[in-house]
């Protein structure tokens, strides 16, 4: 039976062409989404990808609430099959410069960036445990390295990925499951192509690549990370950005 791969914020860019390289992995990718995606917006995705041959569960949670990652998990395990990849990439922004920054706007980017990773983690964690092998794969940010003006929420939530691969990494590697993560730069989503043209030159003539990154990029790099001969690699980020910063 191929491993089940579950991938949250699993319909937007970056999650389709995760779930996508990992079909062709040979895994069953799952995706999570947002449970206040609409039915329509749903079965579209799925007809999408069912058009490329493609048969990818879809299921609704809040990733900001223990409870619901609870439920959707045990849902999964009961319907697909045990979930020994998991793949955090559900993310939002809410960027705002600090002195004009909400509490609204801090909690939310935390507990969706932040709780997240325990809400879901602690689902499979156990599991993989138990069965001896499991990838746990964290989307971080090339903002978590550097910072960015306007996003203290965001670089918070993303900096705080690299102190969790290392703690948790210690202390399951010896079980056979690792954890890692990747900071993307600049990639080609709907959301960054939809930046103002002008706004969005200036960007990638500050990326030495000269150009966006490709989610399939990413997706690659996921593929990686949940290779069945990855074991030794764990508590580590790659990153992804075209130059744009290093470690």
């Amino acid at each position: 039976m191929s491993r089940v791969a579950v991938v949250t914020g699993g319909i937007g860019g970056l999650g389709t062409a995760m779930c996508k390289a990992l079909a062709e992995q040979g895994r069953q990718p799952v995706a999570v989404d947002y449970n206040g995606l609409s039915a329509e917006a749903v079965d579209k995705w799925k007809a999408a990808r069912q058009a490329e041959g493609l048969d990818i569960p879809v299921y609704l949670a809040d990733v900001t609430s223990f409870e619901s990652c609870a439920e959707v998990c045990k849902k999964i395990e009961a319907e697909v099959g045990p979930i020994e990849i998991l793949v955090n990439n559900a993310g939002i922004t809410r960027d705002s410069m600090f002195h004009k920054m909400t509490p609204e706007q801090w909690d939310q980017v935390i507990k969706t960036n932040l709780y997240s990773l325990f809400n879901m983690t602690k689902q499979v964690y156990e599991g993989m445990v138990a069965r001896g092998w499991g990838r746990i794969i964290n989307i971080a940010s090339v903002n978590g390295l550097r910072g960015q003006a306007g996003q203290s929420n965001y670089s918070a939530t993303k900096s705080a990925v690299y102190g969790f691969n290392k703690a948790l990494a210690q202390e399951c590697v010896k079980k056979g499951v690792t954890v890692n993560s990747i900071s993307p730069g600049y990639i080609g989503t709907e959301m960054v192509r939809a930046i103002r043209e002008d706004v969005l030159q200036k960007v990638i003539a500050g990326i030495p690549a000269n150009r966006l990154g490709e989610p399939s990029e990413i997706a690659r790099t996921v593929t990686f990370l949940a290779a069945d001969d990855a074991g030794y690699i764990t508590g580590e980020d790659i990153t992804v950005n075209g130059g744009l910063y290093y470690h």
